[in-house]
């Protein structure tokens, strides 16, 4: 009786993820707030979000993601001033991709976890392409949160969730704790991610001596690289490289440019790479090692 009471109480998965799309919108309201309060060190909870060009308060009833912008033809209520269309864009953005994750995981002990990661590469991909910066008040939290997940998930949802643990698991002694070799794991992770962007970066500045690439992108991969495991911190890695390379060449022709040292955000291509890692990295590199067989 207590096994099907629960059974009626647990949504089926098509509704979750609507479910969780709803929230997802409204947690990107918040990430809205973070993207634009964060890198000017404002407080992202103090005041009530107000028009950046009069000041006004947004009232709740114009504070509806997605709804409020279509609604108020995106401009002010109070002083008709545009409304910047990144707002709906990250709020339908998060909707999507937290019904994606959900989708992905199931309602699982892991999903929680899988969508804050979700969430904070969000915040940073759309931080970097308009400040191009990576604040540290994200990703040194974001790396306490990588190992602390990667310590508990184990216990929670099992070592499968991560890509690496099965194998990895296989290296160590049967005594050893599954939580502390997903730790090792993450530690693994964390130096081919942020390790390695941090040695490309310093055996370029000494062969060009030009900057290769800011610290704020090693420690975003320092987080992915706990969070994920290797094997999909490289993907990610491999994934921004590509996609970033594809978009610095097609702006170059735009502009009749042949600069090579033109100025890219790469935390957008790295957030991209690690959200497409995290949905479906496992299964790409699976259909890629197939090829050899």
């Amino acid at each position: 009786m207590n096994l099907s009471i629960e059974n009626a109480l647990v949504p089926p998965l098509p509704v979750a993820c609507a479910l969780m799309g709803v929230l997802g919108a409204m947690i990107g309201s918040f990430l809205n707030v973070v993207i634009h309060r964060l890198p000017r060190e404002q407080s992202i909870v103090f005041p009530n979000s107000t028009c950046p060009r009069c000041s006004a308060r947004i009232k709740a009833y114009d504070n509806i993601p997605i709804l409020s912008f279509l609604i108020l033809r995106g401009q002010c209520r109070a002083c008709s001033a545009p409304i910047s269309p990144r707002y709906p864009a990250v709020e339908a953005l998060t909707a999507v991709l937290f019904a994606a994750v959900t989708w992905h995981d199931g309602l699982s002990f892991a999903l929680p976890f899988d969508l804050a990661f979700t969430a904070s590469m969000l915040a940073l991909l759309f931080i970097d392409a308009e400040h191009m910066i990576l604040p540290n008040a994200i990703t040194y939290p974001g790396i306490l949160f990588a190992l602390i997940t990667r310590a508990v998930i184990p216990y929670l949802a099992g070592p499968s969730h991560f890509d690496d643990l099965p194998q990895l698991i296989t290296f160590f002694p049967p005594a050893w704790p599954v939580p502390l070799v997903s730790l090792i794991g993450a530690v693994i992770g964390a130096l081919a991610g942020g390790g390695s962007l941090w040695l490309m970066g310093f055996l370029w500045k000494k062969l060009r001596s030009v900057e290769a690439m800011g610290l704020g992108d090693v420690k975003m991969m320092f987080m992915v690289g706990a969070y994920l495991g290797w094997r999909l911190t490289l993907l990610t890695i491999l994934i921004g490289a590509l996609s970033g390379s594809l978009i610095g060449i097609s702006l170059m022709l735009r502009r009749g440019s042949r600069n090579l040292q033109m100025m890219l955000p790469f935390g957008i291509f790295l957030g991209i790479g690690s959200i497409v890692s995290l949905l479906i990295g496992a299964r790409m590199i699976a259909w890629y090692a197939s090829q050899f067989r």
